[in-house]
């Protein structure tokens, strides 16, 4: 099992069984187990706790199974029942089915065959748990654990969902997949999933690029002395010190094939191996992981275990790039100015408006990380009370990204449409675009020359010739 917090009850009025289930479940790491011979008190139990999993005989005294089912599906419903008796009938098994159990085991059952039953049942009630979750926080827009996110600077509505959607993810068991471009804010999701849990170990991070699998192997598991030459004493591994907490790799699509199986056998068997040992160490770390490629293209090509991305993909947080949140830049902007004039000792520069045009018509394809370091750098080089346009316009490279993608639109719309006889004139295609670029730019000529790669004052020429046509 890879969880031995689960709490088990199990009803059945046959003492023999009752020990016969409860050892299967404690070779299987479950150690809360409660016996109830007597099905009458189950009820006066339940007052008192809750339980994880119910196992229930059907053929009792006083109270038979199928009136205990009966009132669980109404008071109970949240606690998956798993049917468990001798009686071997299929209209029986699908009339418990219709009331509500989660399963029906007919004795003697065998070890993995329990165990597999529970854990589908708990699967499907996390899942159901999950979904409520998450209905009830985008019916309530409203955040349970806001300071988690304070780290994240965003006024994004997409954003906001993302948060609502970790709330209800970050307290299960189950790895979570970060996908988004580099600078998105991968591990500050990461670091914010970690915080909500409410795990008491460490959050430890660890990027993964270029470990080769002996390398991997080491960091993650440690080894023993002598396990490889110059192991001249036991080393712990990171796995080893996120016990309690929460484990997070990055750049999980550098992992090599040997890399991946290990990292598969980990989420699965909860187990691992340090270097240099036979001896198996167990683990309750969360894993959480995070790329900046496309893990599901890397999965068609067979670059990536199939395996391993639908384990990982238990819960899946897709982070969007900040052309794509374009209201998030100016409340990054003045985060940005104020975190790096109080790192610099200086008093926050004020900007000008024309900022806010040039950098929402700028593509980012650093994302968060190359604004902030845009902002700290113009600030740094600031010897007034305003930040400079020019520094901006010369620290980004505008022309290769704006111009080609409005460009590239403008040229795609014309290849798509069905042109008349007559093909517009280059004269034409020229006013279009100019009167395109400084659409965007809000009437900003310098901002608008940036996007056509020209000049402002071969822009100035060109307005000055369509106007005298």
């Amino acid at each position: 099992m890879e969880n031995f917090n689960y709490s088990v009850a199990i009803i059945d009025d046959e003492r023999e069984s009752l020990y016969t289930s409860s050892l299967i479940l404690k070779q299987s790491g479950i150690n809360d187990v409660v016996l109830i011979e007597d099905p009458r008190e189950l009820p006066v139990v339940l007052k008192e706790r809750s339980f994880s999993v119910l196992l229930l005989d059907l053929s009792m005294p006083h109270i038979s199974g199928f009136e205990l089912l009966k009132y669980l599906s109404l008071e109970y419903p949240e606690i998956p029942v798993i049917i468990l008796t001798a009686i071997k009938d299929i209209e029986t098994a699908v009339e418990c089915i219709k009331i509500g159990a989660s399963d029906y085991l007919v004795k003697p059952v065998e070890k993995n065959k329990l165990t597999s039953s529970i854990k589908k049942a708990l699967e499907m009630n996390r899942l159901k748990e999950e979904i409520l979750g998450l209905k009830h926080r985008l019916i309530e827009d409203k955040l349970e654990y806001e300071e988690a996110f304070s780290e994240i600077i965003t006024v994004n509505q997409k954003m906001r969902g993302i948060f609502k959607y970790i709330e209800v993810i970050s307290k299960t068991e189950q790895p979570v997949l970060i996908t988004g471009e580099t600078g998105t804010g991968k591990e500050l999701v990461a670091r914010a999933i970690h915080k909500i849990s409410g795990r008491k170990g460490e959050f430890v991070a660890v990027n993964v690029a270029g470990l080769d699998d002996t390398m991997f192997s080491d960091t993650l598991f440690g080894h023993r002395k002598g396990a490889f030459t110059g192991a001249i004493s036991n080393r712990e591994g990171m796995i080893s010190r996120a016990r309690g907490g929460t484990l997070f790799l990055d750049e999980i699509g550098d992992l090599s094939e040997a890399s991946q199986l290990k990292l598969l056998r980990v989420i699965q068997e909860r187990v691992y191996y340090p270097l240099g040992s036979d001896i198996a160490k167990s683990t309750d770390a969360r894993i959480i992981v995070a790329t900046n490629q496309d893990i599901h293209d890397m999965v068609n090509k067979g670059a990536f275990r199939k395996d391993l991305f639908y384990r990982l993909k238990a819960h899946h947080v897709h982070l969007s790039p900040l052309r794509e949140r374009k209201d998030d830049i100016p409340v990054l902007l003045d985060h940005f100015i104020e975190e790096s004039a109080k790192e610099l000792g200086k008093k926050p520069p004020k900007y000008p408006e024309e900022l806010i045009i040039l950098l929402t018509n700028y593509s980012f394809p650093g994302n968060i990380r190359e604004l902030k370091m845009i902002v700290y750098d113009a600030v740094a080089r600031c010897k007034s009370s305003i930040l400079s346009l020019e520094v901006f316009k010369e620290m980004i490279d505008i022309s290769n990204s704006i111009d080609k993608e409005l460009k590239n639109e403008i040229v795609k719309f014309y290849i798509q449409m069905r042109f008349p006889d007559k093909l517009p004139t280059l004269k034409e295609m020229e006013e279009l675009l100019i009167n395109e670029a400084l659409r965007r730019a809000k009437g900003n000529q310098g901002i608008a020359a940036s996007m056509l790669g020209i000049t402002r004052q071969a822009l100035n020429k060109r307005l000055n010739k369509l106007h005298k046509k």
